[in-house]
Order: structure tokens, then sequence, then C-alpha cells
């Protein structure tokens, strides 16, 4: 009997696993999971996400998950079914499940129970669709998940020379291919922001790097730092950021080069410059960025604070406790035009209009 059911799921899903095979339940006591009820939010809020029921979810590296409405504040754990207390990623779908990118799995939460998504059989299943989620495979493994709402589909970064190279001539360091960051563009377009070789576009039919110095570490000299493209964004004018000193101009097809021989999709032209100013100071790359209702950009450095450009100039915020810098993560807008914080230590932050004041819900 198995062997039949084997083989009729085979025949049916051709590429794909069985259906019910891409899922685990974790919990399905009386359709509920186990959460804590608390008054503050703790010290290692990373993330910071707002459903489309207007709830606000923190993410933390440490002590999972919280959630709060407007009135109380729910815990998630491992004793609600979290496979591990680090969260990464905090993402919903079209039809209002949410999602949480653990260090052990990625959780579907649907309001009453969470499941475990379970990869398909069948690798490097690209596909691009509007209804798509796509998440990171953790910090070094140089693949990423797509979910079609029924499979979870494990997908590796396509080779190049300059990847390729390096790993040859360093088999012991960090995979070059490693994704840093995901970001869907304005044509649906999907973008993959790596560790050391720069970024990749998907459009459903192609794969294009960009790999100009300015976002591929590997060029970087032994003294240079290693951000890697923790951070990728659209502007109102149709440029593309990835946390550099540089913007770029995206083309949906590819163009002739002047030498004729090759092609190129982009082009690339200074931006802001060292956010704080200095004709000659280096502070180019930072570790998030978001785009408010005006379409301005906010930039979060590790501990100098925000930058708020609104095309023409720049704003800075420091972000203080107790007289002290305070080591950022995240940038987010929420549904309302609020611009939020994470941060490692010190709890999530919210922009009153003036400055950052830590959350107290």
């Amino acid at each position: 009997m198995k062997i039949i059911l084997f083989f009729n799921c085979i025949v049916l899903t051709a590429l794909i696993s069985c259906k019910g095979q891409s899922q685990k339940q974790i919990d399905s006591n009386e359709n509920s999971i186990k959460v804590d009820t608390v008054k503050e939010l703790g010290n290692n809020i990373m993330l910071v996400y707002q459903d489309k029921k207007n709830n606000y979810w923190f993410g933390s590296w440490e002590t999972g998950l919280y959630q709060y409405d407007g009135k109380k504040i729910l815990h998630f754990t491992t004793k609600s079914g979290l496979p591990n207390n680090r969260i990464d990623e905090i993402k919903e779908d079209h039809l209002g499940n949410i999602y949480f990118t653990t260090s052990d799995g990625i959780v579907k939460y649907d309001g009453k129970l969470m499941t475990i998504l379970k990869e398909s059989y069948i690798e490097n299943y690209w596909n691009l669709t509007p209804t798509d989620l796509w998440f990171k495979d953790g910090w070094n493994s140089g693949s990423v998940f797509r979910y079609d709402g029924e499979f979870l589909h494990k997908l590796k970064l396509p080779k190049n020379k300059l990847g390729e190279d390096y790993i040859s001539k360093n088999p012991t360091h960090s995979n070059p291919y490693a994704v840093y960051s995901i970001y869907k563009d304005s044509k649906g377009n999907i973008w993959f922001g790596t560790g050391a070789i720069g970024a990749l576009r998907y459009n459903g039919k192609s794969f294009d790097w960009i790999l100009e110095k300015d976002v591929v570490e590997i060029f970087n000299e032994p003294n240079e730092g290693s951000n890697g493209v923790r951070s990728i964004i659209e502007d109102m004018e149709g440029y593309f950021w990835f946390n550099s000193m540089f913007r770029y101009k995206v083309y949906e097809n590819r163009i002739p080069s002047q030498n004729k021989l090759d092609s190129i999709f982009y082009s690339k032209e200074k931006s802001i410059g060292s956010l704080d100013g200095k004709k000659n100071g280096n502070l180019f790359e930072y570790l998030s960025i978001a785009k408010d209702n005006n379409d301005h950009l906010w930039i979060a450095t590790y501990r100098d604070g925000v930058y708020q450009f609104d095309g023409r100039t720049i704003k800075h915020y420091t972000v203080k406790e107790n007289s002290n810098p305070i080591t950022l993560f995240s940038i987010y807008k929420d549904n309302f035009g609020n611009i939020w914080l994470g941060t490692h230590n010190s709890g999530a932050y919210k922009f009153n209009g003036q400055s950052f004041e830590r959350f107290m819900p």
C-alpha cells in the first residue's frame, strides 16, 4: 500500500514532493498553542514587523517572538512550538498567515497553529509568481527558499566565475554565496544580497549579477571592512541601493555594452557619499534601509544612529541609551508610516517625529 501511494504521488506531482509531506504540525491540542502574557518586550529585539491586522511582531535572536495587539503582549518561545528562539525573518502571505524564519526551520502561523514547513524533494525548482514568499536559508548555505503556498523549494544561487575562483583559493572561508538579504522590487523581480559577491536579480527568466567593487566584498583589501549586501531598496526614482556609496539604475533587459562583446543591465552613480557628510569620510556602508511615506530614505548604521535622506539633504539622528550609542540592527516602516528600529540589546525603538525613543507599551 505504501509503495502504491508513493508511486501515485510521484505521478501527480512530477517535480515536487508529495502533498502532506511538506509540512509538520507542531501542536494540535485544542487548536491552540502555549503562549505567555508579559508586561514588556525583551532587550534583544532585532526585527519589527506589522501584519495586515495591525498586530506588531518583534523578533529576537535570544527570546523568541513577541506579539502586541495594542493591549497585551504575547510571548512565543520553543514552549509555543517554535523550533528555536532565534528569529531571522518575519513575513506574511496574501491570506494573512505569518511566517517566522528560525535557525532551525521556517514556521507558518495561522493564528491558531504553528507548522514547520518541510522542504520539497526536488532542488532548484526556480519560478516567480506574485504570491510566492522567499526566505533565507542560514547565514552560510548559499541557498534560499521559495514557498508557493504548498511546497517549500530549496534553491541554490547560480554560480559565477568570481565566486568559484574564490572558493577554490579559499576553501575554508565562509561561503561567498551566503544570502544576507532578500528584496522584491516594483516590477516583482526578486533580489538577493550576498555576503561576498554582490547582488543577484532573478526576473523569472534569467539571473543577473551586480559584481562591482562596492558590493563585492572579496575585492576588498585585508584592512577594509566586510559588510556584505545586508539591505536592498528601490528609491523614488527607481534607483537601487545596496548599502554602499553608489546607487544603481537597473534595466529590465540587458543592453549592449560599448565593446559589443558583452551586455549589461545596469549603470551606477555616486549617491550620497559618506553619511556623516565629511569630504574624506568613510561611513559608506550601513545595516538596514527603509523608505517612508514621503519616499525619504531612512538608513540605520551599527553604532552611528540613523540618517534620513530626502533626495537632497541628509539629517542625522543619534540613538542613545544613558548617553551611550545603541547598536542597531534593522529599520522598518509600519502600516501607518511610523519608523522603527531593531536593536541588539536595547529593545525596540520608535520615531516620535523628533527623535527615536524606546518603545514601552
